[in-house]
Order: structure tokens, then sequence, then C-alpha cells
């Protein structure tokens, strides 16, 4: 399993620096950021900062959208910001959320949103498209087509991130639901001829370490409420039949959503999230709970966790977990013992046949 972090783009430029280093120092893989341009703080920007001063770590939004910047500009970022890093840029997109309903706008559909990532990937390819009745091609994108990510929650989103994406981004870490996902992901990847077991799948949670549960779920109460935005949005397009009660009832009391505060600890947008769901859709606890819940999804085929890293103590939590939680997860060395010469001389004799080791003295050829 692999871990990645996402950071709220709200903290100073340096401090998203110093993070993103300490991560990747203590073995997170993926550096995420939300993409939300008029609550904070340019995400694109900040990446670059972050390519920059890592080595190896991916980097991406988590996650951008077709609506927001025009896909020609979309296309160029990534093409730039793929020479910048040596290829390590991951395109995480999905219909829109708070960048599109911050400005009294709704998020766009599946269609749209499939069409966007072709075009993404043949720009950054340096192929030619047609874009919008004018040839468009970016002759100098030399640094690779990133891998693309896909956020969603519906159905029709799911077959859609089955039927084009590298990857599937799912924002919880209730086992029920992602299995439940995870069926119309592998439906729309057999229907479109893929192989279901080459797509990553990502569980995005937020995530505080602690022995004080009380606590940890004061931190990361927030997380369902933010789900919960999406939730409503399938609500109004599906049956409610259709959908799993766990991710249905919950929003029942919900009163409304301030965008002001998203994704803030201790907001009022929480306040209808229990204990409960909480639990469900947040990995908290010990390092001990932590690795249990995060093998139950691994054993559901999650190949990366991503920690929603803006429930405070930032630093503290990377420490735990780079500590505590990850070396679980990396592939065991075997290490080779070198034997000292004496003791590879000791060893050689005691294999020796028996015979060798007590033959008879040779009789003089002389009478």
């Amino acid at each position: 399993m692999d871990f990645g972090i996402t950071f709220k783009s709200d903290i100073p430029p340096q401090r998203t620096v110093k993070i993103a280093r300490q991560a990747e120092a203590a073995g997170f893989s993926y550096i995420w950021a939300f993409d939300s341009h008029v609550l904070w703080q340019e995400v694109y920007t900040l990446l670059t900062l972050c390519a920059l001063n890592t080595k190896t770590m991916k980097l991406g939004p988590c996650v951008t959208n077709p609506r927001v910047r025009d896909w020609t500009v979309t296309a160029s970022i990534f093409a730039t910001l793929q020479r910048i890093s040596g290829g390590r840029m991951q395109l995480g997109i999905g219909r829109g959320d708070s960048s599109r309903r911050v400005l009294g706008k709704k998020p766009t559909t599946v269609e749209v949103m499939e069409e966007c990532i072709q075009y993404i990937r043949d720009l950054t390819a340096g192929k030619a498209v047609q874009y919008e009745g004018t040839e468009a091609r970016l002759t100098w994108a030399d640094g690779g087509v990133p891998p693309v990510w896909v956020a969603g929650y519906g159905p029709k989103a799911l077959h859609a991130a089955g039927r084009v994406a590298d990857g599937i981004i799912l924002q919880f870490a209730d086992p029920h639901l992602i299995k439940w996902c995870l069926g119309f992901v592998r439906e729309g990847a057999e229907q479109a001829g893929r192989d279901y077991s080459k797509i990553q799948v990502m569980s995005a949670s937020a995530t505080f370490v602690s022995d004080d549960l009380e606590r940890a779920r004061d931190k990361v109460r927030w997380f369902p409420a933010l789900v919960s935005n999406h939730v409503v949005d399938l609500i109004s397009k599906y049956d409610p039949a259709q959908l799993p009660q766990e991710l249905t009832t919950y929003v029942r009391d919900r009163q409304g959503y301030n965008y002001l505060h998203h994704a803030e600890v201790g907001s009022s947008n929480a306040q209808f999230v229990t204990d409960e769901i909480v639990d469900r859709y947040c990995v908290i606890g010990s390092p001990r709970e932590q690795i249990r819940r995060l093998e139950e999804l691994r054993d559901l085929g999650v190949t990366q966790y991503n920690i929603y890293l803006m429930c405070t103590e930032e630093e503290k939590q990377l420490a735990l977990y780079g500590k505590e939680v990850i070396p679980h997860f990396l592939p065991r060395k075997t290490v080779r013992v070198t034997k000292k010469p004496a003791a590879r001389k000791k060893a050689a004799a005691r294999k020796a046949p028996a015979a060798r080791r007590k033959a008879p003295a040779r009789k003089s050829a002389r009478r």
C-alpha cells in the first residue's frame, strides 16, 4: 500500500514546503492538494514549490474539475509541471465541488469530465486536437502524460472511472461503501474491455492518531460533513433505494453547508455528524487501530491511503504515521548474514563426510 497526504491550500507556502519534505522523508509517496482557487491559494503554484523541493513524491490536485479552467490551460499546466517534476504529476479530477459551489455554480456532467480527460491526455502527449473548431497542440510537451485519478461516488461516475481512469479516488474509509463503489468501477472497466486489476484505488479520509477517541473525533468530524455535499447531490439524481443506507441516512438531519468553513476543524457544518459516522468514514485511534483499519482497506483492493492532513498538529501526525504505521506496510527485506572465515571453516567441517574426517593413515610403500 502506498501512502499520500492532502494539504488544504490555506497554510503559508513555506510551511507547505516543509510538510512536503517531511512527508517524503517519512515514507509518503504522494502529495495532493485541494483545488479551490477562491477559498484558498492557487494549487498549482504550491505544487510547483513542492515539486522543486522533493525528489520522488508524486504530486497532483485532489481534485480539479473541467469547468474552473480552460482545458488547454489545464493541459499546459500539467505539461509544464511534468517537465519541472521529472514526470511525477498526477491528474486528480472530478465533476467539481467547492471551487464551483462557492461561486454559485453546479458541478459539471460525467460526460464533460470524460471528454476533458481525453483532451488533456492528448495535449500533454503533444498531439494535435480539435478544440472548439480550431486545431490546438502543445508542440513543446515532452514530459509525459500524467496518470488520471477520477473522484466519484455514484454509479455513473464510477462506471466512467472504470472506463477511462488510471486510478479511482474514494473519499471515505468505510469498507462497506468502498466495496460497493468498486463493484461499479469493475463493471465499467469490463464493459470497456479494460483490465480492472490495473486500476489503482485510493481511499482518502481525515485521519488522527490518538488514544483519546473523543478528541480524535472532534478533529475529523468535519470530513463526513464534506462528504455529505456529494451525498446530497447523489440523492437528487438517484432513487435513494438504489444507494446504500450507509451512504444516505446520515444526511437526513443536515441543515445546510457553508463553504466558507469548508474542511474546517470545529465547523458548525459538522453538527449533524454522529460518532458512528465519524468512526466509519474516518480513521482514528492508536497506531495499532490505524494499522487494523488500513489492512482491512488493503484487503478490499485499496492501493493508496491518502490522509487529509488538515486536522491540526499536522507535523506531529506525519511523524507518528512515518514511525508507527507506514513501516508495517513496507516490503520486508531479506537479510543475509555473512559468516566470518573461521565460522565458515567450522561449518564446512561439520558438513564434511565422516569418512573424509576419519580417513586412515596411508601405509608406507617400503617394507
